[in-house]
């Protein structure tokens, strides 16, 4: 006796369909209109141009103007937490 291994579909429904089927069931009417050249506005300047389901998109921030990308980033040291966490664990500012 032969045994041959039988593969076995995970999705035996779509399995199952041929192109010409599928695209009958896909819903009409129901998808958002897609822009592909939607402008990206940050106070009140073009940015970039990038696909969208809106024709404009208007953002506070973006990589230009972010203080992490620009380098212009400060470590902000609000309440002494660094103090408050040398004190708690009995830590000494000094480099060992």
């Amino acid at each position: 006796m032969v045994c041959e291994k039988q593969e076995k579909h995970l999705n035996t429904q779509n399995a199952k369909l041929n192109k010409s089927k599928y695209s009958k069931m896909v819903k009409k009417h129901i998808q958002p209109k897609w822009y592909p050249q939607s402008k990206v506005y940050c106070d009140g300047q073009h940015i970039m141009t990038v696909g969208s389901t809106k024709p404009e998109l208007h953002v506070d921030i973006w990589s230009g103007n972010h203080p992490f990308f620009t380098g212009s980033q400060r470590i902000i040291d609000t309440e002494g937490r660094v103090e408050r966490f040398m004190r708690k664990y009995n830590l000494d500012n000094t480099n060992n």
